[in-house]
């Protein structure tokens, strides 16, 4: 068995992140051939009652054959087909199989983070009521400004989780299915069916559960691009609403329940959950922008980028997986120290203290995020999301 290359050392949130490990990808992987061999026989019109599975698959021979082909798919074709026989991936090609198996596993991860994102976003919901009243100095550009509510900061956290749950209920998941060079050639002439690849890609994608592009995307990379931009959505949410707390637990005015020590300062109650969402939503744009590098393809296949896809796109959606799990735990461990906030909103000098009409427009303000986010996670709806 090969030795784990990352167990978490430097990702303390890395839990979440299984969602999206090796062995969940090699699973989608055996998936993606299955499905495909059982659409292909039924096409040829043959028997295909052979069941694939990656327990029995020797990784450290597939990582010998992955490091010798550049791509996991050869050594795992070879191994499949002692299992199913020579029937097995006829007609389709490497990235027909890592492309569509990635797919699989962003559409779990990321149905997995919206439902802890909605989870949270009910929390806050109740937060903002709360507290529409606490009056607190917003600050801008660092500085005190105007007097606002404790309710009306919260609202706009929730208006950012809900703008990330938006953006997950419009991402599709499209299968990709075009053979060698994305026309679907051998599929037809294997079969000799003309609309085998169009035949093939609609089954596979209704059995996977994924969207029928209609199309091959293999060097129009659109499709990676837009999962990928839905889960960096939710890090940002995440590092937004971390930054805050991050502030606002400096200032004592939210807390903590279960914050984080100090190896050398023990008095310390560190917003742990504020500073690992902040260090996700930076970590994001790194591997957004090799992605956005990537969608610069060439030729039926390139050399380098769709390769350089790989890591950056799984690390987009680890960072989103964790991001939501961090949101939802956090969003359940706050400490509002009340009288911190309303003694800071009436300070001797500085800004004016709050009035009637603070309270009102910050009332709005909570109103708004609350009905917003209503509409979008229904109370009879904690889960789904995304359009296959």
């Amino acid at each position: 068995m090969a030795d784990a290359f990352d167990w978490g050392l430097l990702e303390p949130a890395a839990e979440a992140g299984l969602a999206v490990s090796d062995d969940r990808v090699l699973a989608a992987m055996v998936e993606v051939e299955q499905v495909y061999l059982a659409a292909w026989s039924e096409l040829l019109g043959v028997d295909s009652s052979a069941e694939l599975t990656s327990e029995t698959i020797d990784k450290d021979a597939l990582l010998r054959s992955s490091r010798q082909a550049g791509v996991p798919v050869v050594g795992l074709v070879d191994a499949l087909r002692r299992q199913g026989g020579e029937r097995v991936h006829q007609g389709m090609t490497s990235q027909d199989v890592l492309d569509t198996a990635l797919m699989i596993v962003s559409r779990d991860a990321l149905i997995q983070a919206r439902t802890r994102l909605a989870s949270a976003g009910r929390r806050l919901c109740d937060l903002a009521l709360e507290h529409r009243a606490t009056t607190i100095i917003a600050r801008t550009l660092t500085q005190e400004a105007e007097p606002t509510t404790l309710g009306a900061v919260i609202s706009f956290w929730l208006d950012a989780v809900t703008s990330a749950l938006e953006v997950l209920d419009e991402v599709s998941y499209p299968v990709q299915l075009g053979g060698a060079v994305g026309d679907g050639n051998a599929m037809v002439r294997r079969s000799g069916a003309p609309d085998a690849v169009t035949t093939l890609r609609h089954r596979v994608a209704e059995e996977l559960g994924l969207t029928d592009p209609d199309r091959s995307w293999h060097t129009e990379r659109s499709p990676v691009q837009a999962v990928t931009q839905a889960a960096a959505s939710v890090c940002s949410a995440g590092g937004r609403i971390g930054r805050d707390l991050g502030l606002l637990a400096r200032d004592g005015l939210i807390t903590p329940s279960h914050g984080g020590g100090s190896s050398s300062m023990p008095h310390k109650h560190n917003p742990v959950d504020a500073v690992l969402l902040v260090a996700n939503g930076l970590r994001v744009g790194g591997a957004l922008a090799v992605l956005q590098s990537a969608a610069l393809s060439y030729d039926a296949r390139p050399a380098g980028e769709w390769h350089a896809e790989w890591q950056a796109w799984r690390e987009t959606l680890r960072l989103a997986a964790e991001s939501a799990s961090l949101l939802d735990r956090v969003s359940g461990d706050l400490v509002v120290h009340a009288e911190g906030a309303v003694a800071q909103a009436r300070p001797e000098t500085g800004p004016r203290a709050a009035d009637d009409s603070d309270l009102i427009a910050a009332g709005h303000v909570v109103a708004s995020a609350v009905s917003r986010f209503s509409r979008v996670v229904p109370a009879d709806r904690a889960t789904g999301g995304g359009r296959r």
